[in-house]
């Protein structure tokens, strides 16, 4: 099938596909007389094994890995584990810091008036120069009521 087929057949843009080919996670498929690539079963099978693990925030490397021990029937499942459990702490990191984000988001929009006068902490922290807007909340309130 050509790479619109493949694409259609595993939920994977042509444009996804060609770039997995250029970072190897799939090899890339030699064009017949007519310049369509060709793809199989198998490369199928790899992309619907790469959509599903980029759906589950896996990076490329940790794909690549992933691919190949998926593809070592020898594999120790450990290994496979290992790397499922590193991802989770990465992804309880990432939870953590847009946790953060969003409560000091929070804050300081609960401490702005919202109206037509122009003092805004949302704002008076974005452009503090020696903070940060993910920093704990200590905004500044909005003068007058």
């Amino acid at each position: 099938m050509n790479i619109g087929e493949a694409a259609r057949a595993s939920g994977v843009t042509a444009k996804m596909i060609r770039y997995y080919e250029s970072v190897g996670l799939i090899a890339a498929r030699e064009r017949t007389q007519a310049g369509y690539r060709v793809y199989g079963s198998q490369e199928i099978h790899s992309l619907r094994f790469i959509r599903q693990a980029r759906r589950l925030g896996f990076l490329v490397e940790d794909i690549r890995k992933l691919l190949a021990l998926w593809n070592d029937r020898s594999r120790a499942s450990a290994e496979v584990k290992s790397i499922a459990l590193e991802h989770v702490e990465e992804l309880d990191r990432r939870i953590a810091e847009l946790t953060g984000m969003r409560d000091t988001l929070a804050h300081l929009a609960d401490h702005c008036h919202g109206d037509d006068r122009p003092d805004c902490p949302i704002i008076e922290s974005l452009a503090a120069a020696d903070s940060t807007p993910t920093a704990p909340p200590t905004a500044p309130h909005c003068h007058g009521h």
